[in-house]
């Protein structure tokens, strides 16, 4: 059996090497994909566990202490610029206390002539306020739907954590608000469409 000279083995050797060049930039390119689609999900992650810019906790349950110390919250909302709603909070403000569990509601309407899912993003401001502002309940945790000129009361379910008042940087705080921004869902996820949505898109 012939012997592959210098030349060849050379040769061999430099296209192994290509080879295990190639195919480690692909996994590269592949790991990059993969940690784009994962940056949402774990940033989502990391602002619900820390609070970090004012993202609000989820509790499974009310608080079991309150505090004789009161603070005002006030309820702030908003509307994507391509979300044909009216959105706004039923009352501006409500006084609480520390570890009081409070109720307050939001009213929609849906001011077009066809059904449109909406889906609420929410903050407290000062933003260090976040880790210790719990819901209970809230119209976000959900997709919200609403019909043509139809108006819908959502309510929030919250307290703030009685930590709040040990922490150095909430601790000198009296007053905070609760934000609400309302963007439409995609239109592939609505449940339906109006005839004249029909009639415009051919259907």
């Amino acid at each position: 059996m012939t012997e592959p000279n210098g030349s060849e083995a050379n040769q061999k050797a430099v296209a192994m090497r290509h080879r295990v060049i190639a195919v480690s930039c692909a996994a590269v390119v592949l790991g990059m994909v993969g940690l784009s689609f994962a940056a949402v999900p774990l940033y989502r992650l990391y602002c619900q566990v820390t609070g970090y810019a004012g993202t609000t906790q989820r509790a499974e349950k009310p608080s079991d202490r309150v505090l004789d110390r009161t603070l005002t919250i006030h309820f702030d909302a908003n509307v994507a610029s391509d979300l044909p709603w009216r959105f706004e909070p039923v009352q501006r403000k409500l006084d609480v206390k520390i570890g009081e569990s409070a109720l307050a509601f939001y009213r929609a309407t849906n001011t077009s002539t066809r059904p449109i899912t909406g889906t609420a993003v929410f903050n407290v401001t000062p933003e260090a306020v976040g880790i210790h502002f719990n819901k209970v309940q809230c119209f976000c945790f959900t997709e919200q739907r609403l019909e043509p000129g139809e108006s819908a009361d959502m309510p929030v379910s919250f307290f703030v954590d009685t930590a709040f008042a040990d922490d150095d940087d909430t601790a000198h705080l009296s007053e905070l608000t609760l934000s609400y921004t309302f963007y439409a869902v995609d239109e592939p996820k609505q449940l339906g469409q109006t005839t004249a949505d029909k009639k415009a898109s051919g259907g």
